[in-house]
């Protein structure tokens, strides 16, 4: 059985990008760039405006107040375009563009299910929020890797990563820091139908919460 890991760069307030900010809000730095390419290989998933946006970089389309990509990101987008990619939609046509990407126009869910019941292989995605969503309610998500750079983008912030999601629990797995200032977090999800006993609206923990957030 395969592995799913669903991954999501993030603003400290969980925005997946802010209007007039640069990618990754202009943060980045050699440690977190070298661990993109330095990850063990595994085949991206995503959706149809993840793709057109990766495969723009790739091409040479350089970010939003960016002029030049550096070394570190060359080699990132370099790594991006070898390996293996699923894209899915029903606006793109083939031939894609971007090399190594397998256009799928049947359902994400069932195809992704059927992709992890194929063999052990490691399956992550890259961006596409509606896609992650999706897949982490139908209880397809085996892990979930946030990396959170320093800012807070409430007046600019754009893509709310979690809204539409269901109440979840993470059981950490690891915690990283970058160029000591970017913070990887990994988790294992468990999708709840209820909540626990301990926060339920008649607890004394929930009424000190309600009472603190007044």
């Amino acid at each position: 059985m395969g592995e799913l890991i669903v991954d999501f760069i993030t603003s400290l307030d969980g925005y997946g990008s802010a209007e007039g900010w640069p990618g990754w809000w202009g943060l980045e730095g050699p440690e977190y760039l070298g661990w993109l390419g330095e990850r063990p290989e595994s085949t991206l998933l995503m959706g149809a405006a993840t793709y057109r946006l990766m495969s723009g970089f790739a091409a040479g389309v350089n970010p939003a107040g960016i002029d030049e990509f550096s070394t570190e990101a060359e080699a990132a987008n370099a790594g991006l375009t070898d390996a293996s990619k699923v894209v899915f939609s029903s606006t793109l046509e083939e031939p894609l563009t971007w090399a190594n990407t397998t256009l799928v126009r049947r359902d994400a869910v069932e195809a992704v299910r059927a992709m992890k019941a194929d063999g052990p292989g490691v399956l992550s995605t890259i961006g596409s929020i509606s896609l992650c969503r999706s897949l982490l309610r139908a209880g397809l998500v085996n892990r979930f890797r946030v990396v959170t750079f320093p800012v807070i983008t409430g007046a600019t912030g754009r893509e709310r990563i979690y809204d539409g999601y269901p109440d979840v629990a993470l059981d950490m797995i690891t915690a990283r820091t970058f160029d000591q200032q970017i913070q990887l977090v990994e988790y294992r999800p468990r999708v709840l139908d209820h909540l626990p006993l301990e926060v339920t609206a008649s607890s004394p923990r929930s009424a000190r919460g309600r009472r603190g957030s007044d």
